[in-house]
């Protein structure tokens, strides 16, 4: 173990929003395939990990309700693991703490991002074995919003949101605001009204006006707070739900009028952000 990697490192896990979504089609293997761009805002997790003497892995979460064999940080860990002893690569246990501050089931990809930041973080203190390209596999099967957080770059993705191309959105202020409601994923998909014939578009040629969330009226219609909520934020500006999730975010011109509408709002749960294309996790380990 070198000097570099018998330090502790801290790394943030940002959220993500989905300025669009959209559904193309059903794939054979159940899978439907999307449009989506995602852009990275500035509230994140942090993960801290620290160095071992027993090649084990431990978890330190105090801020969520999942069993820790549950938990995507935990997953993440133990399957980078698996790989380095198949591919016969030297590892050393490590400790991860988990800072939440991302609301779960949001549409803000925290549970995703987490374990992101597990596999870059981990491959980055083990020296890294792993290319990007093999990372973004292994993201891949945790779920499909991990392998944007380990990409690190707004992107136009499309397949299941696994393939990228960059792209420079604005960066917007936004406020992102969570309704008090648990909302079913699964449940959403199996919808009859869910719009799944989108034309798709050119990565160039989405913008505001010709995109949509196809979730958004399933789950308006579903969940009358969201949709009580989603007509307050309209007085204020452009606003879309993001991913699966309930957060609502609209955009403003500016950050103060972002903390004005947010001061005007009754909101049990909200977040003045900015978009970056850059996710802040890509920015630090280039500053180590």
């Amino acid at each position: 173990m070198t000097d570099t990697q018998n330090r502790p490192l801290t790394l943030p896990a940002p959220a993500k929003l989905n300025l669009f979504l959209h559904i193309t089609g059903r794939r054979n293997d159940g899978y439907h395939n999307l449009e989506t761009v995602f852009q990275f805002i500035d509230i994140e997790d942090t993960l801290i990990f620290e160095p071992l003497a027993e090649p084990r892995i431990e978890l330190i979460d105090s801020d969520s309700d999942i069993a820790i064999a549950d938990n995507l940080v935990f997953r993440a860990a133990q399957r980078l693991v698996l790989e380095c002893q198949q591919q016969h690569q030297p590892y050393f246990g490590v400790r991860i703490t988990l800072d939440k501050r991302l609301p779960q089931g949001a549409g803000l990809g925290g549970g995703s991002s987490d374990a992101a930041t597990t596999l870059v973080g981990l491959n980055h203190m083990w020296g890294y074995p792993f290319t990007t390209s093999q990372l973004l596999l292994i993201a891949a099967e945790l779920g499909a919003d991990v392998p944007i957080f380990v990409h690190g770059h707004s992107a136009f993705a499309t397949g299941i949101g696994d393939q990228f191309i960059d792209v420079e959105p604005d960066q917007h202020y936004y406020l992102v605001v969570k309704p008090q409601v648990n909302i079913s994923t699964a449940a959403l998909f199996a919808d009859t009204r869910l719009k799944r014939d989108c034309k798709p578009l050119p990565p160039s040629q989405w913008h505001w006006q010709n995109t949509s969330n196809v979730f958004e009226p399933v789950v308006l219609k579903q969940y009358p707070a969201v949709a009580k909520l989603h007509a307050q934020l309209l007085n204020y500006g452009p606003t879309r739900l993001t991913g699966t999730g309930a957060c609502l975010f609209t955009r403003f011109a500016n950050q103060q009028q972002a903390i004005a509408a947010q001061a005007q709002l009754s909101l049990t749960e909200s977040y003045v952000v900015q978009g970056q294309n850059r996710s802040s996790l890509i920015r630090t380990l280039t500053q180590i």
